[in-house]
Order: structure tokens, then sequence, then C-alpha cells
């Protein structure tokens, strides 16, 4: 019966976003519903990008809130809509505008780097943003005589630093509760009982993991290690010849995998690695805000300004 609604709310959705000219995204982490009713999927910035691509002018956005604030500032002529407003980022929450501004002032001189995954004000407040993947290049751009207030993500931060060797580096002591959940006692049992298996870590989308340092430090040296965002990782899969995977990352990302990869298999790192904000959006918040349009996400022009400034610098860098 249950299985019958669903389908049911499936069509009546596809039906709706087709009728009022809306354009559903959904990120790799969403429940296997909501990525089947949505046009496209993929990582937090690809999917904003995607926003600004289409032609359609209203946008139903299937992830958690700064994604959605994202999107809003790359498409400030689009309408934004987030099927539920409590969607939101423990590693974003663990820095308020307030903290960075005072953390700025002690350290008037310095730039200030920022993960992508953080709210439009801190976003607007920071010198470049950056991704898990493109970090150590942003970072390298910085003239080496200058400190760098790197945030939030203090994993992330570390392996940048030690990546790029920089001594003047201050980090904010952030992290993402899924991520860093992921122990290297979990990746190691996962290793040993799986033969041959490809060892994937996410560096990228909502968060990254203490793994990155062990990695750059060799402690996976006997294994091929790849460091991937979420779209990177559905890459690699289609494109390897291995057929077993442990996946280091958030578990919503497995249901695409086995979806395109039918011959492999896909085991998480930890079972426990379920974000529960991005879990919060489901098939009946979708349908609610698609035909009431509701949870609109609006940015100040202001703010979105200079969070798209510091945007730009990080694409032009990458």
């Amino acid at each position: 019966m249950l299985v019958q609604q669903s389908s049911e709310l499936k069509n009546e959705i596809l039906k709706l976003k087709k009728e009022k000219d809306v354009v559903i995204l959904a990120h790799n982490y969403q429940i296997p519903d909501v990525q089947d009713i949505s046009d496209f999927t993929g990582d937090s910035l690809g999917l904003s990008r995607q926003a600004a691509a289409v032609d359609q002018k209203t946008i139903l956005f299937c992830g958690v809130h700064f994604m959605a604030e994202t999107a809003a500032i790359i498409s400030p002529d689009k309408k934004i809509l987030l099927p539920d407003l409590q969607a939101g980022c423990s590693l974003s929450d663990s820095i308020t505008v307030d903290e960075l501004r005072d953390w700025k002032r002690q350290h008037p001189s310095a730039i200030t780097v920022g993960y992508v995954n953080t709210t439009a004000e801190i976003k607007a407040e920071l010198d470049y943003c950056c991704t898990s993947s493109n970090a150590v290049n942003v970072v390298k751009a910085i003239p080496k005589d200058k400190e760098i207030l790197f945030l939030p993500d203090m994993f992330l931060g570390s392996f940048v630093a030690k990546m790029t060797q920089r001594k003047n580096m201050y980090i904010w002591a952030g992290e993402c509760h899924v991520h860093a959940g992921i122990t290297p006692e979990d990746i190691t049992k996962k290793l040993a009982s799986v033969k041959d298996a490809e060892f994937l870590i996410h560096p990228e989308c909502s968060c990254t993991t203490p793994l990155l340092y062990d990695v750059a430090d060799g402690s996976f040296d006997d294994q091929k290690v790849s460091i991937l965002s979420t779209d990177g990782m559905l890459n690699h899969v289609r494109e390897s010849k291995a057929k077993n995977f442990v996946v280091a990352t958030e578990t919503g990302i497995l249901y695409k995998m086995r979806q395109q990869n039918p011959g492999k298999t896909f085991i998480p790192a930890s079972e426990k690695a379920e974000c529960q904000y991005m879990k919060m959006i489901t098939l009946e918040k979708v349908y609610d805000s698609l035909i009431n349009e509701k949870n609109v996400i609006t940015v100040p022009k202001e703010i979105a300004d200079k969070a798209r400034r510091a945007i730009n610098r990080m694409l032009a860098i990458s």
C-alpha cells in the first residue's frame, strides 16, 4: 500500500512540475524517492550551477539550507524553493558570522578562505570560497607571506596545511558530525572484509573527514584510494574495472551507484553515516512546496553580491 501511495505521489509531482515549469534538483545524499523525481542530481556547487544554466525560473532544491542559498546567490533572478526550512548542516552551523568577524579582527591582514557549505552571511565575509577538491589550489594562489584564516572544517584545513606546507594558516575547529563519525577503525574493518576493494573518500559535498589526513600521511598506501566529490565518485565507479568499492561518505550516494552499476558491489565505510538533515526532505514536503510554492529562499542583494564575489574568485582559480 505504501509503495502504491509513493508511486502515486511521484506521478503527481512529475505532472505538477511540468505544469508549473519547475526544475527539481536533488543532492546525491537525498532519499531514493526524492532522487527519482528530480531532473538533476549532483553535489551542492554543481547543482547551483545547474540552477543557473536551466531556462526555468523556479528551482525546487532538494538539499540543505546553505545549498539553496548558494543557488539563490548564483541565480538572483530565479525563485529557489526548499522543501523543509529546517534542513540544516552541522558543519555550516559550526561558525557564526559574529564569530568570524571577531576572528578577522584578531587577524586584520589575513585572507579568509571558507568552504562553500557555509551560510550566505559567512560567504559575504570571505575573500575566497573553496570546495574540498580545489581548496589546496585556492590556498596555493594566495601569497605565502599572507596569513590565512581557513573555515569551518578542521580536518580539511589540516589536510590543506599539510599539502601546502603552510605555516601561517589558522584553522577553525568545525566539523561535520556525519563524516567525523566515520572512524579509521570503520575503514580498516570494511577494507579487510572485502577482497580487492577500491577505497573512495568524499572530500567535497557538505563535509570532509579525518581520513583525508590519513591518506596524505600514507596510511593507506597498500590500497587504491581516490579522493573525490560525490559526482567524481559516480564517474569514477562507472569507469573503474574494479568490482568492489568501500565508500566513505554519506550513505545516500549508494543508491545512485548501485542503480548505475548493477554488476558492482558498494559498501558504506559506516552504515551510521546518515545526515538527518538531508533525510528531512520527503516526497510529501516536495509536493507541498511545489503546489504552494512555499519556502522561498532569498538572500539580500548586498550579502549576495559580496558572497558571489568570493565564489567567483574561487572559480577563477579552479
